[in-house]
């Protein structure tokens, strides 16, 4: 953790990951690296308030990139809003019968994957006068110290949960991945503004088994 910026560095780990390409309509296909906004969800499962915003840096592959193909039992429709929003309001109760809509979807995922999570800290309005990214920096530190958190997180897909450790001292697998890979267009995150949930892209590179992330709203980062 370094004492300008309140950078924190997270290692985290598991046996399966999913970062689902938003092109891929019908078969869940992974980004070959954690994209930045499931390394949010992993930061935000560790520690949430509502007077910070995460911001993700760098993330270092620790790991030789592996795959597997796996077949599995999915629901072909959701839940509908709208008739839960009736039940709410005294009319039927809304139901979802698994064995009517089930269906079998092959999935493209990562294996035996492990990273570590570079961020910062940005305050929000809701920050209070005693608020500031040192304090949520301690707290974040001693959250993970202790294997802490506030929800399971998890690598892409809820199934896959992730482990989490320190991440100070973790070093990428710079010697065991090409010195220098072309990701493609990467979904950065989801960017809530006047205009409604617009989803950003970032040309990403991993270099040395580094990919840096830019700011969300970096001129590099496209709608």
């Amino acid at each position: 953790m370094s004492g300008a910026n309140q950078e924190v560095r997270l290692h985290v780990w598991g046996d399966y990951a999913c970062f689902s390409r938003p092109e891929m309509k019908v078969e869940r296909v992974s980004y070959d690296v954690m994209t930045p906004s499931a390394a949010r969800g992993v930061l935000e499962a560790v520690l949430w308030k509502p007077a910070i915003r995460w911001e993700v840096t760098r993330i270092d592959v620790l790991r030789p990139i592996r795959w597997t193909s796996v077949r599995r039992n999915e629901v072909g429709v959701v839940a509908s809003t709208r008739k839960a929003l009736s039940a709410m309001g005294g009319g039927a109760l809304p139901g979802l019968y698994v064995e009517d809509e089930r269906q079998q979807r092959a999935g493209l995922f990562l294996k035996d994957v492990g990273y570590v999570i570079h961020a910062r800290f940005g305050m929000t309005p809701h920050a209070g006068r005693d608020d500031s990214p040192q304090k949520f920096a301690e707290m974040f530190r001693r959250r993970v110290e202790k294997g802490q958190c506030m929800m399971q997180p998890y690598l892409g897909c809820r199934e896959f949960s992730a482990f989490f450790a320190p991440g100070d001292g973790v070093q990428p697998a710079a010697d065991r991945l090409p010195e220098r890979v072309e990701l493609g267009w990467m979904l950065h995150d989801i960017d809530y503004g006047p205009a409604g949930a617009t989803p950003r892209f970032f040309r990403a590179t991993l270099d040395r088994a580094v990919m840096r992330v830019p700011a969300l709203d970096a001129e590099e980062v496209r709608a």
